[in-house]
């Protein structure tokens, strides 16, 4: 039997912390572990394919680089190091849609809404708006506040 996988969208919002640290509480309590999808959207630059093509390489290199930062977080509070998920899309959704559907171990996703009255976040507002749609698979989401402390995570997860 695989652990379950609580997945997260490392992403530049302020929130993205919040949702890191309470999946690697989840994660941590449960036994499960942490994943991480990064997501390079298509580089617009379209006059030379070169140019394309080293623009998305420099962006996985980046992306690699950030999610190696956050690696070191999640082996502090969790003890194992995370999954790394890279995508290529055209946006989160599709990207997510995508990695859902491929791997069956991700067994909850993990976001916050956002903080500061910008509301919930686009994310959060087109899984509410839209529903979840991963085909036939059910899949639950977890929204924690985006301005949660360490302390009240702590006692929710």
């Amino acid at each position: 039997m695989t652990r379950r996988k609580f997945l997260v969208i490392a992403d530049d919002s302020p929130e993205f912390q919040a949702a890191l640290r309470y999946a690697c509480r989840r994660a941590r309590s449960t036994g499960g572990h942490v994943a991480l999808l990064r997501v390079i959207e298509p580089a617009v630059f379209e006059h030379w394919s070169g140019v394309r093509e080293e623009i998305e390489r420099q962006a996985r290199q980046e992306a690699e680089a950030v999610l190696q930062k956050m690696a070191e977080f999640v082996i502090a509070e969790t003890g194992h190091p995370p999954e790394f998920v890279i995508k290529h899309a055209d946006n989160t959704r599709a990207a997510l849609r995508q990695v859902v559907a491929d791997d069956p171990d991700i067994k909850i996703l993990v976001l916050a809404a956002s903080v500061g009255g910008r509301g919930p976040g686009p994310l959060v507002a087109s899984i509410a708006k839209e529903g979840v749609k991963w085909g036939s698979r059910k899949l639950p989401v977890t929204v924690v506040p985006g301005d949660l402390t360490d302390e009240e995570i702590a006692d929710l997860a």
